[in-house]
């Protein structure tokens, strides 16, 4: 094969890793071994999967395992909740599901919170891209016919290949 050619079939980008969550207690054991991973504090993590696949539940789990008390609601109406947790982590969970208005991404100051410091969470990705940055990593839910979850994981960056690397397989 001359060396100006590209391959046939190209090796995706990243590393990816695969998991199977028989339980909500396997989402939380995940949450808290993703929360324990320093390369989390500056993250961008998008979050795939049909409805009912169990994004905001992990979610959940991982802003309880980072600190964060009360009632943690789904941002679907609001697109962006706010939290901060007790070591002051910023940490900022988004639900694009209903992102139509590519004007709302800039008067609600979304570009300032991605270019700044803290953990974004974003579920439905899809309905912001070519606004938000790529994702550090990339978290795919698929709920199976027996109530199980597959999970794929794809680190995009160098700092999703350190959460990777961190987390508990």
């Amino acid at each position: 094969m001359a060396d100006d050619h590209l391959p046939i079939v190209e090796t995706p980008k990243g590393t990816t890793r695969m998991l199977r969550w028989c339980s909500e207690a396997d989402t939380d054991a995940f949450a808290r071994s993703l929360a324990a991973a320093p390369a989390l504090r500056d993250a961008f993590i998008a979050l795939e999967g049909d409805l009912g696949a169990g994004k905001t539940t992990f979610v959940r789990h991982l802003l309880r395992a980072l600190g964060i008390e009360g009632r943690i609601k789904s941002p679907t109406y609001a697109v962006v909740e706010p939290h901060e947790a007790p070591d002051g982590l910023a940490i900022f969970h988004f639900d694009f599901y209903r992102f139509a208005d590519p004007r709302e991404w800039d008067d609600a100051g979304f570009r300032d919170i991605f270019a700044g410091p803290g953990l974004k969470l974003a579920e439905w990705p899809e309905n912001a891209a070519g606004r938000t940055p790529p994702a550090d990593l990339a978290i795919k839910i698929e709920a199976m016919t027996d109530d199980t979850r597959s999970v794929t994981l794809l680190a995009n960056t160098p700092r999703g290949s350190d959460l990777l690397a961190h987390i508990a397989a």
